[in-house]
């Protein structure tokens, strides 16, 4: 009976001290900086994201192992307009509000998470919440994790206000002065992909300049292809007062690739006109095993410069499109200052503090003269 007792005591004193030391612990938690406390329930929301991310991953690639030889060689630039992870495909676009949780604010734990919760109820998703917290980096989503990059105070940065950028009830974005006088120009960029365009309706619509595909590179077997609408893209445009540009979009694994890439631009560039530049389409590909899977950040950045300097060196513009999975985590962005950007964000308002000059702003837009949805684009470029 007495050894019981005493059992049964010192079991007590180990419960009492374990609660002791947990009640220690959360105290101190809730004692600290807030955003302690929102980071912990950050992390435990990654982790089902990431759960729910490897499902997706799953389906998609039982979905591309369906898909046909000539699918897989033909790749539909998308752009992404974010990194896109399959979990964020479907993603209502929100703008962006300032999560208050500043240094020094008077905001307890207990109300950022309330704000967390009510941000995530309202449908915002998580890329958005932790870009308005680490405001001084570029956060990126891909792969199953998000990836921070400090801002590069020595790049050039872009100098738009955002309060500068309207959309239409037609849902076209134009950049406007004070008064109201448009600065930017309306922009399209097609493929075979749109089939038969009117491009004198396409005019009439508005659109100033439009960057047609030129070709491609195979995901697989690596062959390059022209896109089978190109000249009629490219001679449509033209004849109906259309400033153009060009792109392709890249598989090359290395300088040699890249150069064979921009000589094959160069050679059905003919005597065509191009008011706007030619541009290097670098994106991560989804169909399974491209051949630009292993790749390094080294690699990715020296067949953009071995593209870039090629098309220089002929006599025309460069530029690289690409979205932020492309510039922050595929290229080392500090290396490409010397060219042009074209920058893919499906969202408002712009993500991105880095100098472009083209910001892709939707893959749903309606122009006439195109049967279904097209890339509509914003232009600061000058011809």
């Amino acid at each position: 009976m007495e050894a019981n007792e005493r059992n049964e005591t010192r079991a007590q004193k180990r419960r009492r001290i374990r609660e002791e030391i947990k009640s220690s612990r959360v105290a101190r938690l809730g004692d600290g900086n807030p955003l302690v406390t929102v980071v912990v329930c950050v992390i435990a929301l990654l982790a089902l994201t990431g759960c729910i991310v490897l499902i997706m991953e799953l389906r998609h690639w039982q979905q591309n192992a369906e898909v046909t030889t000539m699918e897989a060689e033909d790749h539909v630039p998308h752009g992404g307009g974010d990194e896109r992870t399959p979990s964020e495909l479907d993603e209502p676009v929100i703008d962006t509000v300032v999560f208050p949780l500043d240094d020094g604010e008077d905001y307890s734990a207990a109300a950022a998470l309330v704000e967390l919760k009510e941000r995530l109820m309202a449908g915002e998703d998580l890329s958005a919440i932790l870009r308005a917290v680490y405001v001084n980096d570029v956060v990126v989503g891909a792969d199953g994790r998000f990836h921070f990059f400090p801002i590069d105070e020595n790049l050039a940065m872009h100098e738009y206000d955002t309060e500068r950028f309207v959309l239409d009830d037609r849902g076209i974005l134009s950049y406007q002065d004070e008064d109201g006088n448009v600065l930017s120009r309306k922009g399209i960029d097609v493929s075979r992909y749109q089939l038969d365009i009117d491009w004198e309706k396409v005019a009439a619509d508005g659109v100033e300049f439009a960057i047609i595909r030129l070709g491609f590179r195979g995901s697989s077997e690596g062959g390059l292809f022209i896109d089978p609408y190109y000249e009629a893209n490219i001679e449509g445009a033209l004849a109906n007062g259309i400033d153009v540009g060009v792109y392709f979009f890249t598989q090359a694994l290395n300088v040699e690739e890249a150069i064979e890439e921009a000589e094959f631009v160069l050679l059905h560039i003919g005597e065509y006109d191009l008011a706007y530049p030619v541009v290097i389409d670098i994106e991560m590909i989804e169909t399974a095993n491209p051949r630009t899977r292993n790749m390094t950040q080294d690699e990715w950045t020296e067949v953009a410069i071995a593209f870039c300097e090629h098309i220089i060196a002929a006599g025309y513009t460069p530029m690289i499109y690409g979205n932020l999975r492309s510039f922050m985590l595929m290229l080392d962005i500090s290396r490409l200052e010397a060219y042009e950007r074209w920058f893919a964000f499906f969202r408002t308002p712009i993500y991105f503090p880095y100098q472009h000059s083209i910001w892709q702003y939707t893959d749903r837009g309606q122009v006439d003269g195109i049967e279904g949805p097209v890339d509509l684009n914003i232009g600061f470029w000058q011809p």
